[in-house]
C-alpha cells in the first residue's frame, strides 16, 4: 500500500507516491480531477494535503483512500517544535519543509529558502525548533509589480542575467529583479551563518535551480522537500 502527500500551492497541485517512506513517484496536475485520473488504480493507504485554499471536498471526491486523510492545518500534530507566533496564518508549506529538513539533516541548523511565488527563507534549529522566517515577493512578482506599477516599463520573464550595468531598460529591468533576488539570498544566508553554525542552506520551490546556479553558497537543492514533510507529518499521525 501506498501514501500520498499532496502539496496544493497557487498555480498548481504537486503530489508524491511513498511507500516505506521513500518517495516513489510524483505528479503535478491543474486541479483534483486531473490528479485523480493520474492516480486511478493506485492503491492508497492514507493522504495528506497541504492547500493554500483548504478544499479538503476535493480531496475527499476524487482522491480514494482506504485509511486516513488529513488536511494538514495548525492543529495537526507534528515532529518538531513550532515558535511561530501565530501558528494559525503559517503557510501549511513553510511549516512541512521544516519537518522534511528535519526528517533529512537531523541535528543541523536548517536555513529553508522556498523559492516560488514567493520565496520564503525559514530556520530550523539543530535541535527541532521551528523558529519562523521571512517572506518577500518571488522573481515572476518582482517583474509583475515593475510592470503594473509604472507607466511605461514592460513586463518581462525569464533567468538570464543581463550584463551589469544595464545598458537597455530590458537589462536594466531584469538586472535589478535578478542581482536583487540574489543578493538578498545571499544576505540572508550570511545573516544567520553568523548566527547559527553550522548552516545547512536547502533551496526548493520552483524556482530552486536559478537560486541553485547563482546564490555563491553551499546549498542543498531538494525540490521534493514539502512532500517529504508532508509525508512524515502523515506517518506522524497515523
Amino acid at each position: 500500500m501506498l501514501n500520498l502527500a499532496i502539496d496544493r500551492g497557487n498555480t498548481r497541485i504537486k503530489a508524491g507516491l511513498f511507500q516505506d517512506g521513500h518517495l516513489v513517484q510524483q505528479f503535478t496536475a491543474p486541479d483534483f480531477s486531473s490528479l485523480g485520473e493520474q492516480l486511478a488504480g493506485v492503491p492508497l493507504q492514507n493522504a495528506i494535503m497541504s492547500s493554500v485554499s483548504q478544499e479538503s471536498a476535493e480531496l475527499v471526491q476524487h482522491i480514494p483512500v482506504t485509511g486516513h486523510r488529513i488536511l494538514f492545518n495548525a492543529q495537526t500534530p507534528v515532529p518538531v517544535q513550532n515558535q511561530y507566533g501565530t501558528p494559525q496564518t503559517l503557510g501549511a508549506d513553510r511549516l512541512a519543509a521544516a519537518v522534511g529538513a528535519q526528517y533529512l539533516l537531523k541535528d543541523r541548523h536548517c536555513l529553508i529558502i522556498d523559492a516560488g511565488t514567493c520565496i520564503t527563507y525559514d530556520l530550523l534549529e539543530a535541535n527541532g525548533t521551528y523558529q519562523g522566517g521571512s517572506i518577500s515577493p518571488g522573481i515572476a512578482m518582482r517583474y509583475q509589480a515593475v510592470h503594473s506599477f509604472t507607466g511605461k516599463l514592460p513586463l518581462l520573464a525569464g533567468f538570464d542575467l543581463p550584463p551589469r550595468p544595464g545598458k537597455t531598460t530590458a537589462e536594466a529591468i531584469k538586472g535589478g529583479v535578478l542581482f536583487g533576488v540574489v543578493a538578498e539570498a545571499e544576505g540572508m544566508i550570511q545573516h544567520y551563518e553568523r548566527q547559527y553554525k553550522p548552516l545547512a542552506v536547502i533551496l526548493c520551490g520552483g524556482d530552486a535551480r536559478f537560486f541553485e546556479s547563482t546564490v555563491k553558497a553551499r546549498i542543498f537543492v531538494i525540490p521534493e522537500l514539502v512532500l517529504i514533510g508532508l509525508n512524515r507529518i502523515l506517518e506522524y499521525n497515523v
